[in-house]
């Protein structure tokens, strides 16, 4: 993904091929058999055909790349994720039984690929979750989850811009593993937090530091447990740790915060920029690799 120098706080949520949010797999969600009894493993997308940039459809990524069109495989299928997902186990198997079928796909060329859900209810955000990151800032490591929230609004898709605003001088990266929920839920046991689970993906959550750190009360406005995760700029390697290091894992977030949600985004590792601003800016973000 191609940025301006700066960008702003906006939420980014890649595409979950469990790939990241800038790298060519950021546009597609890895998803999970709800109920779990069967181990299904597919990467849904949303996006728009290249002949009609006004009609949002859903697909299904096959492993040569191709996107099969689930709405003209089936077009009783909703055309947006999350209406989707709301169908629960029937519209999973349609989309596993199009994924059989390979017809109706289309080439990445031809798409334009969008953010793997819009507006969701909500987006619930975990901070100091992994103990690299609180070792690195010298921080106690949490007993209980910390959360705080994105607004629905400021997700974009895995190629757009990220607008930087003019009341922010200090805006950093941030990589972090996304799960997305994929049924009602209140007060989940642990134990079943899997169930409720549609899949995981990767998020950029974009940070405005002076506004976190100095502003209106700060900032308060596949195995996923062992997945490598870092974030590339102008091709460095700023970050890279592993999901192992979450201190609050899946199933905890979950029971925790089923007391509200709809995605979590896991908090962020070490060396996350927290930059030291007073040295002068960072590099200026000419390309962003998440993975």
């Amino acid at each position: 993904m191609q940025v301006l120098a700066k960008s702003t706080a906006i939420l980014q949520l890649a595409r979950a091929k469990c790939g990241s949010l800038c790298s060519k797999h950021s546009y597609c969600f890895q998803v999970r058999h709800l109920s779990g009894s069967k181990g299904w493993r597919m990467r849904l997308i949303q996006f728009l055909t290249v002949g009609d940039q006004n009609g949002v459809r859903v697909g299904v990524e096959k492993d040569g790349g191709n996107v099969v069109d689930l709405n003209l495989f089936d077009s009783s299928l909703p055309r947006t994720m999350k209406e989707f997902l709301e169908k629960g186990e029937t519209a999973m198997e349609t989309a596993r039984r199009a994924l059989d079928c390979g017809k109706h796909a289309l080439h990445h060329s031809e798409i334009t690929l969008l953010p793997p859900v819009t507006n969701p209810d909500k987006v619930v955000c975990v901070g100091l979750n992994y103990m690299d990151h609180c070792q690195e800032q010298n921080v106690a490591i949490p007993k209980e989850p910390v959360i705080f929230s994105k607004f629905g609004s400021s997700i974009v898709g895995p190629y757009s811009d990220i607008i930087h605003p003019a009341e922010s001088n200090e805006v950093d990266w941030e990589v972090e593993l996304a799960f997305v929920i994929g049924k009602k839920g209140k007060h989940i046991k642990k134990e079943a937090a899997m169930d409720y689970v549609a899949g995981f993906t990767v998020a950029h959550d974009v940070s405005a530091r002076d506004w976190q750190m100095k502003r209106n009360g700060k900032q308060w406005l596949l195995d996923p447990h062992n997945l490598g995760i870092r974030c590339r700029v102008n091709q460095e390697v700023m970050q890279d740790s592993n999901t192992n290091q979450l201190i609050f894992k899946t199933e905890a977030l979950v029971a925790w915060v089923s007391q509200s949600l709809d995605g979590i985004l896991f908090g962020c590792h070490d060396q996350e920029s927290l930059y030291n601003w007073e040295q002068g800016p960072p590099v200026p973000f000419v390309s962003l690799h998440c993975q």
